[in-house]
C-alpha cells in the first residue's frame, strides 16, 4: 500500500508534468513556465511537432517529452500533473496519477460521465491525493469580487441567476457537445453563486452544425432556496459572449467574464408608483465596481501549486467538478426525455463513493 500523500513543503522546486497540448494545454504550458518555485519537467502529446516545440524552453531547462501521457505519469519524477488531454482520457490518466501519489489538476469537465467522475472521487479519497478541477471562471477577478460582495450581504435573497456562454464553433471539440464542454462552467458558477446545488433541472437542446453532438443548450435550474438559474450556451453565435446576471432583493449584479467588468444596479425603493393608472419603469442607480484585472488561469495554477506545497482542500475540488458533470448530464437527460430531472438525491451517491 502506498504511503499517505503529503504536501511537498517549501524546501524545493515543484516538479510538474503536463498532459495534452491542445489550445488549453498550450495556455497551461505558457503559464506554468512563468510560475515561481515550479519547474515543468515533462510534457506529453501525441503530435511530434507540437511536443518538440513544447519541450524546449530556450534557457537550458528543457522538459522531457512523451508521446503517451500514461508513460509520462509512470516514468517522470513528478510532484504533480496537469491533465489537459481530451475529456474521454481523463479517467485513465487521473487514476494513474492518483495511484502514484501525484496531486492532479484536471481540466474541466472532470470526466465524460458521472460514473467516471465517481471513480476519480473514490480514488482520490482512498489515496488522500488532492484533485483540483479546472473551472477557471472561479478565479476570474470579477467573479471573486462578486463572491466577496455576496458574502457581505449585498443581496439578502437571490431570486435568479442567468448565464450566457456563446460563441463560434471551436474546431478543437470533437468528443463532447456544448453541454459537457461549456455548460459545466456555468453549472459550477451558478451553484457557487447560489451557495447550494440544484435539486431539479430541465433543458432544451439543438444540433445545427456539430457532426455528432448538440451545439445549443437552454437550461433551467431550480435550487432548494427557490432561486432559479438559466443557462444559455451555444457554439452558434458569431461573436464570443461570456456574461452573468444575478438578481436579488436589493438589486442586480451584471458581470462580463471577458472584460472582467462588474456592475450593480440598485433596486428602486418602494416599488412602482402608479401614474394615471399605469406603472412606468424607473431604472435603478448603476454603479461600476472596481475590479483589479488579472489572468484567471495564473490564479488557478497558483492555487493548485499552493495545495501541492502546503496541503489543504483545493478551491474547486473533485466534488465540485463531479457536481458540474452531474448537472450537465442531467440537463442532457432532461432534454432527451422532455421531463425535468430530480437531483435531490445525488448527494447520497457522493457519500458512498
Amino acid at each position: 500500500m502506498a504511503e499517505p500523500w503529503r504536501p511537498v513543503g517549501s524546501g524545493r522546486e515543484l516538479r510538474v508534468g503536463l498532459a495534452g497540448l491542445g489550445s488549453m494545454g498550450r495556455n497551461h504550458l505558457r503559464v506554468l513556465r512563468a510560475r515561481p518555485g515550479c519547474r515543468l519537467v515533462a510534457v506529453a502529446d501525441p503530435v511530434p511537432e507540437v511536443l518538440a516545440a513544447a519541450t524546449s524552453n530556450g534557457d537550458g531547462s528543457d522538459a522531457l517529452g512523451f508521446s503517451e501521457p500514461l508513460a509520462m505519469i509512470a516514468e517522470a519524477d513528478l510532484d504533480a500533473v496537469v491533465l489537459a488531454a481530451p475529456t474521454t482520457s481523463h479517467l485513465a490518466l487521473a487514476l494513474a496519477a492518483i495511484e502514484r501519489g501525484l496531486a492532479v489538476l484536471i481540466e474541466k469537465p472532470l470526466a465524460a460521465s458521472v460514473d467516471e467522475g465517481l471513480e476519480i472521487l473514490a480514488a482520490a479519497r482512498r489515496c488522500g491525493v488532492p484533485v483540483q478541477v479546472g473551472h477557471v471562471e472561479r478565479f476570474n477577478p470579477a467573479v471573486l469580487e462578486l463572491g466577496r460582495l455576496l458574502g457581505e450581504g449585498w443581496l439578502s435573497t437571490i431570486y435568479a441567476i442567468a448565464s450566457r456562454r456563446a460563441g463560434p464553433f471551436p474546431a478543437r471539440i470533437r468528443d463532447v457537445g456544448v453541454t459537457i464542454d461549456l455548460a459545466t462552467h456555468d453549472a459550477d458558477i451558478l451553484s457557487w453563486v447560489a451557495g447550494e446545488r440544484p435539486n431539479r433541472v430541465y433543458a432544451e437542446l439543438a444540433q445545427r452544425i456539430h457532426a455528432s453532438h448538440e451545439d445549443l443548450l437552454f437550461g433551467l435550474l431550480r435550487f432548494p432556496s427557490g432561486a432559479t438559474g438559466m443557462l444559455d450556451v451555444n457554439w452558434l453565435t458569431p461573436a464570443k459572449r461570456r456574461q452573468l446576471t444575478v438578481v436579488g432583493e436589493e438589486g442586480m449584479f451584471e458581470l462580463d467574464y471577458l472584460t472582467q467588468r462588474l456592475t450593480f444596479t440598485r433596486a428602486v425603493a418602494g416599488g412602482p408608483q402608479f401614474i394615471a393608472g399605469y406603472a412606468p419603469t424607473f431604472a435603478g442607480d448603476v454603479a461600476e465596481l472596481p475590479v483589479a484585472n488579472a489572468e484567471p488561469l495564473a490564479a488557478e495554477l497558483d492555487a493548485f501549486l499552493r495545495v501541492v506545497r502546503e496541503g489543504g482542500r483545493p478551491v474547486v475540488d473533485v466534488e465540485d467538478g463531479l457536481w458540474a458533470v452531474a448537472i450537465a448530464t442531467s440537463l442532457l437527460q432532461a432534454a432527451a426525455g422532455g421531463q425535468p430531472i430530480d437531483l435531490s438525491d445525488f448527494s447520497a451517491r457522493l457519500t458512498v463513493a
